[in-house]
C-alpha cells in the first residue's frame, strides 16, 4: 500500500477518495479522468510536441535544466508525467477540434441568434408611473437617457449611465432579449412589464456575430465543456 507524508501526517491509499470528497476536489478529478481517457489515443506530431514543450516551459519559467528538475520535484512529477502535462493542452484542442470542427459551420448557424451581441440603454423602476415619466422625457429631449438612468434607475445600470453591454443576446432576461433583437438602434422602446421592473430600453447598437477564429474557438470550448459535463454526470455527479 502507498503512504502519503504530508507534515506528521501519514496517508494511506484508502483515505484518498474520502479525503478527496470532504475537500469537494471529487468533481475535479473525474473530469481529469475523463479527459485522459477521451485524448489517450492522440498522437502529436513532433513540431507539434516541440512547440507544446516550448510553451509549457516559457509558461512557467523553466528555462533551465536545474528549474525543470526542481518543478518535477515540487509536484512529484516524473520527465514522463511532465512530458504529458506539457502536451496535454494541445492534445486537448485536437480532440475538440476532431470531434466538432466540422460541426461548427452548422452549430453556429443555429446559434446565431443567441451569439449575436447588442449594447443598450436601459432603465428600471419599480413604479410604472415613474418609467412612463422617465420615458417621456428622454422622448421629448427634457433629459437624456444617461441622466434618467442615473437618477432613477433602481437597477445597476443605474452607475453606468444605463448602458449594458456589448453582451450576447442569450444573456438578458427572454422577454428583453426579444425586445432588442426586434428594436431598431436609437428608437426607444415604452415602458415595458419586466418581472417586479417596469423598464424603458433603447438599442443602441447591434453587433451580428460571425465566424471567425475566436467565434470557432469559443463554440469548441462550449461545446467541449458541455460533453465534459456529460461524462461527470455519468461518474454520479450532479
Amino acid at each position: 500500500m502507498q503512504l502519503l507524508h504530508v507534515g506528521d501526517r501519514l496517508i494511506t491509499g484508502y483515505e484518498v477518495i474520502p479525503l478527496l470528497a470532504g475537500y469537494q476536489m471529487l468533481p475535479q478529478l473525474y473530469r481529469q479522468i475523463a479527459i485522459d481517457s477521451a485524448i489517450a489515443d492522440l498522437e502529436l506530431l513532433p513540431q507539434e510536441q516541440d512547440l507544446a514543450l516550448e510553451q509549457f516551459y516559457a509558461k512557467y519559467q523553466l528555462t533551465t535544466a536545474a528549474e525543470r528538475q526542481a518543478y518535477l520535484q515540487y509536484y512529484g512529477l516524473t520527465k514522463e508525467q511532465l512530458y504529458d502535462a506539457a502536451t496535454r493542452d494541445r492534445k486537448i484542442e485536437k480532440f475538440k477540434q476532431t470531434t466538432w470542427g466540422e460541426k461548427l459551420a452548422a452549430y453556429f448557424l443555429n446559434h446565431k441568434s443567441k451569439l449575436d451581441r447588442v449594447i443598450y440603454s436601459i432603465l428600471r423602476h419599480s413604479d410604472a408611473l415613474v418609467a412612463q415619466e422617465m420615458y417621456f422625457r428622454i422622448q421629448s429631449g427634457e433629459q437624456t437617457f444617461a441622466e434618467c438612468a442615473t437618477q432613477y434607475s433602481q437597477g445597476v445600470e443605474a452607475e453606468t449611465g444605463g448602458i449594458i453591454g456589448p453582451v450576447e443576446l442569450s444573456t438578458p432576461h427572454p422577454v428583453l432579449a426579444q425586445m432588442l433583437a426586434n428594436a431598431q438602434p436609437g428608437k426607444l422602446i415604452p415602458p415595458t412589464r419586466l418581472a417586479q421592473w417596469y423598464v424603458v430600453v433603447r438599442l443602441e447598437k447591434f453587433i451580428p456575430a460571425q465566424l471567425d477564429e475566436a467565434m470557432k474557438q469559443k463554440l469548441l470550448d462550449k461545446l467541449f465543456e458541455t460533453w465534459l459535463t456529460e461524462q461527470i454526470k455519468q461518474c454520479g455527479i450532479q
